[in-house]
């Protein structure tokens, strides 16, 4: 679109000044993983069956349907919406396959937008980029005074494969496309952008390059976009926009590099890599799936797998996957100001962290962590000193009745979590997903008693 991205004004209102964190929340944030990144790489990390702040998980009734749907620590509630196949106010079905989400406060409410992680199919909603691919995303309303879930619709169709995103400092969603195929002539392995009320952008941005996207983060202070890919020899990329707030007038496309070579992270544990630099990427929408071998090739260094990935406590985080010396996962720091880079954390076994997948960063500074592994999933809890612990249990099993939801019957605790993210005014309440069968929580209780 013209002058505009997403439906919101572009130019100079895209200051310094006016996305800068405030004082208070910085001194509040006051770089909370000193003492974690301070570990040798040798320190085996804390784990702990829960947090002392919060407790042990008990199974929890949804206040939606009385199913006994998650573990939380006592004091914790919770209440369901948006179900796949559940009557959205649009008059359609909801999709599923519920990934990633953010949260934006308009007025005295939350507005979500929720990624679908749908392949091929017929387009659900309107605008549609591809009326041959079944992704998109979708926009619910939450009031967090009242605790009331109030209205959902389609808010973008045609895309492929929307797993995760990023919210952005001017109140948009990028969605991203994790694919790369062609259907009825049309590329995918995009990321799009969708205002927070309201209808998406249904042009890609192809400037910021073409490949199996997983995850971005927005620096607020420059507006670059630090963006992840779902490969086993991913690279980790940032968009350097021409004009910082209004991706739609392009940018160029840069990788991550560690020294002066194409360094191998994919084993490593916690280290400090120091300073690091960025190596250019020429050909952003190629026909091939050639974006980090072209980066690779100028130096850029390889991950395993990367996904989520979060501004917060004015850093950028990005995980693995399957990463680190038993390919169980590991989180990374970026100091996006003077480009310091490190290994936060390295998953020292399954019974610990299982394969984390998305993430975001709490108000109070500690890290949420989404499982995609096996077995039962958690939502795990990464504090400020270094302690990981189970904040909530997937315990969604539907053999017994699913409550009048068209969903199967079946067990799902093994189903990954998605889409992490807090209220943001006053934090009270944390949104995430499961994403098969498909259902979104809005999770409250007493957060100040813990690092959450």
């Amino acid at each position: 679109m013209t002058g505009t991205s997403a439906g919101r004004p572009t130019g100079s209102g895209f200051e310094r000044r006016t996305l800068l964190r405030g004082a208070a929340v910085a001194a509040a944030a006051s770089v909370p993983f000193q003492a974690l990144a301070a570990r040798t790489a040798a320190a085996a990390p804390v784990k702990l069956d829960f947090d002392p702040g919060y407790g042990p998980l008990r199974p929890v009734k949804d206040e939606a349907t009385g199913l006994e749907l998650l573990q939380l620590p006592r004091g914790f509630q919770y209440i369901s919406y948006g179900w796949t196949n559940d009557l959205m106010d649009d008059g359609v079905r909801t999709p599923g396959a519920h990934d990633g989400m953010a949260a934006f406060r308009r007025g005295d409410k939350v507005h979500l937008v929720r990624n679908h992680e749908i392949a091929a199919g017929a387009a659900f909603t309107a605008p549609a980029y591809d009326p041959g691919a079944g992704g998109g995303t979708t926009t619910l309303v939450f009031d967090p005074d009242a605790g009331q879930w109030l209205e959902s619709y389609g808010s973008l169709g045609g895309t492929m494969r929307n797993c995760a995103g990023g919210p952005t400092p001017w109140k948009t969603w990028l969605t991203c496309e994790e694919s790369f195929s062609t259907v009825s002539g049309k590329r995918h392995g995009y990321i799009f952008e969708v205002a927070s009320e309201g209808k998406g952008n249904p042009e890609p941005y192809r400037a910021m390059g073409r490949f199996n996207h997983e995850a971005v983060a927005v620096d607020p202070a420059t507006g670059y976009v630090y963006e992840t890919e779902d490969r086993p020899n991913a690279s980790l990329y940032r968009f350097v926009p021409s004009v910082p707030g209004d991706l739609a007038k392009g940018g160029r496309l840069e990788a991550l590099r560690i020294g002066d070579t194409s360094y191998d992270t994919r084993l490593d544990g916690e280290q400090c890599y120091g300073t690091v630099s960025w190596v250019p990427v020429d050909d952003v929408d190629p026909a091939t799936d050639t974006v980090r071998a072209q980066a690779q090739a100028n130096g850029a260094a390889v991950f395993s797998r990367l996904e989520g990935a979060w501004y917060g406590n004015e850093r950028i985080y990005a995980i693995t996957t399957d990463g680190g010396p038993v390919r169980q996962g590991q989180v990374f720091e970026l100091d996006p100001c003077t480009d310091e880079f490190r290994v936060l954390f390295a998953s020292p076994g399954a019974d610990v962290l299982n394969n984390p997948d998305n993430m975001c960063v709490s108000p109070r500074g500690g890290l949420v962590l989404c499982e995609d592994g096996s077995d039962t999933e958690y939502v795990q809890g990464l504090t400020p000193e270094g302690e990981i612990f189970r904040f909530a249990a997937n315990t969604v099993d539907l053999r017994g009745g699913t409550a009048g939801k068209n969903v199967p019957a079946a067990d799902h605790r093994g189903s990954e979590w998605a889409g992490s993210v807090f209220e943001p005014k006053k934090g009270k309440w944390l949104f995430v997903n499961v994403q098969t069968p498909g259902i979104t929580f809005a999770i409250t209780g007493p957060w100040v008693r813990g690092a959450l």
